[in-house]
């Protein structure tokens, strides 16, 4: 499903991946830890496309990353969803309307795509707030319209970078459960965290990232 091997990446002469290699299974559930900086975040920027690697080979299902050609990133894209620790929803539109938004770039018929995002509401619990605009919900509520708005166009893979960061206990809790329940209908997670405490006991798959590569892999 994902592999990375001798993976290299370089921001202006700074050394922020080098000779990184991990794989990971269809429909498995993982995470990747390390100390703040220790390149978290780029690496799934890379899984997502929205940076280059330097070298190496990036593979996400039949996609070879390094070989696709500009305008085929879009297409690419339509497989992943990304769920970021600082939300990014649009404070102009209503809950519904930023979970729609990636079904209407892709120019969805308007029935699917309203059966489609009322579906994913209900999964996360806030079709009652479908109507309501982002900032008039708690960060828990705004988090689950995030993993909505990444589930909706039914992806193979899901990523999250730091997911529970500015959460509560209670809401880290319950974010958590909603990531298991997808990855129990069959989608890919990749969750990226320095909270261990998201992982300890999981019996997932955990790569420790530092020194600019995988240094170690452990069962949570």
């Amino acid at each position: 499903m994902i592999k990375l091997s001798n993976v290299n990446k370089t921001y202006e002469k700074a050394i922020v991946l080098k000779n990184c290699s991990m794989t990971m299974d269809r429909g498995e559930f993982a995470f990747i830890t390390g100390p703040s900086g220790a390149g978290k975040s780029t690496l799934l920027k890379l899984l997502y496309c929205s940076e280059k690697i330097d070298g190496g080979h990036i593979s996400v299902d039949e996609w070879i990353l390094s070989k696709l050609k500009k305008r085929t990133i879009p297409f690419f894209r339509r497989n992943i969803g990304v769920v970021f620790q600082d939300f990014k929803l649009l404070f102009n539109k209503s809950v519904f309307e930023n979970v729609a938004l990636s079904l209407r770039i892709h120019h969805m018929d308007s029935k699917e795509i309203m059966e489609r995002v009322k579906s994913i509401l209900k999964e996360v619990k806030l079709m009652h707030k479908s109507d309501i605009f982002p900032q008039f919900l708690s960060g828990g509520e705004q988090q689950r319209v995030v993993i909505a708005r990444a589930m909706v166009s039914q992806p193979m893979l899901l990523l999250a970078d730091e997911p529970t960061g500015n959460l509560d206990s209670d809401n880290t809790r319950s974010i958590m459960r909603l990531f298991r329940e997808i990855n129990t209908k069959g989608t890919t997670v990749l969750i990226a965290t320095h909270n261990e405490d998201l992982y300890y006991g999981s019996g997932r798959r955990v790569f420790h990232l530092n020194n600019k590569h995988i240094e170690k892999e452990i069962v949570g």
